[in-house]
């Protein structure tokens, strides 16, 4: 009797110790999946080489969870323990453990702190600093210079020095690389000599994340690395029958189409054009390319070409020359190498600008004329010259 009642007890004990735990799981499971404790945006930044534990008691400190051991245990289980990537994350107002442990582990650009841009323009290469304003999420501008003709401001120097500060470089679609190159080297907290100006075309305009003191050249072999890789694919999964013997000559239409339209929807069109001109032993006539011959990509040419400049026979001139000049005339992005590749199936020959930042289609020379007339139209209520050629212009 008395061993039964002991069994007894020791069942029922258990069956409480179970409930028990049972209970803590859920509710343990409960306070890692429900809403954190953070009435705002948190911006969660991981150290390289930072430990599970470390990064548990930072979220603890500035209280974007609740317990460092539940986000540790949590992780663990999640079998993400070891999948830390580094960054600055910003996680919205009341996330959960378990959406910290997504975004902290998923990588990727960083979305919050401190940040100072190299931006490599068409017209203009700036520096910047951002900074995130945790009260609306968003990266609001802190200051801004010209390294080529203004210093640096006080703020942006010392925001290259903090450690936790993330350095970007930002090239644009359509910039040359001598402009690539002249910006890097305005970038102070870059390092190293550029022993050579890249080949027009083989950099890939995207946004790169630096390191203070990284070495300019290295920066520019990914670029290049990055560009190779681009027109590879796309050469690969191109159609047949298109007029280039080679990537290399897909590369430069591309940088054509890059300069000639602002608009990326009409990138397809705009290839299709000169596409439609090669087929039918048209030449291109396309300013941009001339443009490229009087500047050898080192400077904007703010004014309109001149009839010596289009008539003068240079490799870049296609008013004069039969199909593609010799090299790209600015580095293009991948939507222009698609677009190049996959042009769209259209009967244009001819375009001009249509005044809404766009351009006016024609399959003829009479439609194509009647387009440029309402463009001279446009010109003359702007207050515009209304002497230059078009018909490079499609």
């Amino acid at each position: 009797m008395i061993w039964r009642n002991i069994a007894s007890n020791f069942l029922t004990l258990l069956i409480v110790l179970l409930i028990a735990v049972a209970a803590a799981v859920a509710w343990a499971r409960h306070e890692f999946s429900g809403p954190g404790p953070s009435e705002v945006a948190q911006c969660v930044q991981i150290a390289p080489g930072a430990s599970l534990n470390a990064v548990s008691q930072q979220l603890a400190a500035q209280g974007a969870v609740s317990s460092a051991y539940l986000f540790r245990a949590g992780a663990d289980y999640m079998e993400k323990s070891r999948d830390l990537k580094f960054g600055s994350y910003l996680v919205p107002p009341r996330a959960s453990m378990e959406e910290i442990v997504g975004a902290i582990t998923a990588g990727g650009p960083s979305t919050c702190g401190t940040e100072v841009i190299l931006r490599v323009g068409v017209r203009e290469t700036t520096i910047l600093l951002r900074d995130m304003n945790q009260e609306t999420g968003a990266f609001e501008e802190m200051a801004r210079f010209n390294p080529a003709t203004e210093e640096a401001p006080e703020a942006i120097l010392a925001a290259e020095q903090k450690p936790d500060a993330r350095l970007r470089v930002a090239v644009a679609e359509g910039v040359t690389s001598w402009q690539i190159v002249e910006g890097l080297n305005d970038a102070d907290f870059l390092e190293g000599e550029v022993a050579d100006v890249p080949a027009e075309g083989s950099l890939a305009p995207d946004t790169y994340e630096v390191k203070k003191g990284s070495a300019r050249q290295a920066l520019l072999d990914e670029m290049s690395r990055r560009q190779a890789r681009i027109l590879a694919e796309e050469w690969d999964a191109r159609p047949f029958g298109l007029p280039y013997d080679s990537p290399e000559e897909a590369l430069i239409m591309a940088s054509i189409v890059e300069k000639e339209t602002g608009v990326p929807e009409e990138r397809p069109q705009v290839a299709s054009v000169f596409v439609n001109r090669l087929e039918q032993g048209m030449r291109l006539e396309t300013d941009p390319t001339v443009i490229y011959g009087v500047t050898n990509g080192r400077e904007v040419l703010d004014r309109g070409l001149r009839r010596s400049e289009l008539n003068a026979a240079t490799p870049y001139n296609t008013y004069r020359i039969d199909g593609l000049p010799p090299t790209p005339i600015a580095n293009p992005g991948r939507a222009a190498i698609h677009a190049a590749l996959n042009p769209a199936q259209t009967d244009y020959v001819f375009f001009v600008a249509d005044g809404s930042g766009g351009h006016a289609f024609a399959r003829t020379l009479e439609e194509h004329n009647a387009n440029v007339a309402r463009w001279r139209e446009i010109e003359a209520q702007r207050g515009e010259p209304t002497d230059t050629p078009v018909q490079g212009d499609g």
